[in-house]
């Protein structure tokens, strides 16, 4: 099974006699050690049986699998699982930090709104629309959009209007002309 256990660090007094390190098996006779896995260690002997890195120096828990003692990182990256990324459906490794919106997970710079690509900052509000994230306005905007109804004759008459202003041919009612400003 694996293990996730807590150290601490631990001034030598006293009163706390000498201990041996659990690592090269020499007494403690440093000012500080470790405790982790009810063992005692010199700090330079407390390290990640994978990258090699000193323990008591990347945070105060590490992994105990398969007699390796290992940091975060290397445990993740050895036995955690993979996700995939909701927006762009690509992998995302286990070590990786990600953003989460309900069930949907995201890699850091796939987390931003999917309609004009606002890349969110801490207290920016953000909506898990149809799956896809949204920034408020964007959201709102969809909103004012879901919201109107239509007939298909006035949709009809609105797409032969954009398409008229697209071909030039839109014949302006003299009542809808702008005043014209004359000296």
């Amino acid at each position: 099974g694996s293990w996730r256990m807590r150290m601490a660090a631990v001034e030598v007094g006293k009163t706390t006699g000498s201990h041996e390190c659990g690592g090269c098996g020499k007494r403690i006779n440093d000012r500080y050690l470790l405790k982790a896995v009810d063992l005692y260690w010199h700090e330079d002997c407390l390290k990640c049986g994978c990258c090699d890195c000193r323990l008591g120096e990347v945070g105060s828990t590490l992994y105990k699998k398969a007699n390796l003692l290992l940091c975060k990182r290397d445990y993740l990256r050895l036995f955690g699982t993979t996700g995939h990324c909701a927006a762009c459906n690509k992998v995302i490794p286990a070590f990786e930090m990600v953003m989460r919106a309900k069930t949907n997970v995201y890699h850091l710079e796939c987390f931003a709104c999917q309609q004009c690509n606002h890349r969110f900052c801490v207290g920016d509000r953000f909506y898990l629309c149809d799956n896809k994230i949204l920034c408020e306005y964007d959201y709102e905007e969809r909103m004012v959009f879901a919201n109107m109804s239509y007939s298909s004759d006035s949709l009809a008459h609105i797409k032969r209007q954009v398409s008229d202003l697209q071909n030039g041919t839109t014949k302006v009612p003299l009542k809808d002309m702008p005043e014209m400003l004359t000296s």
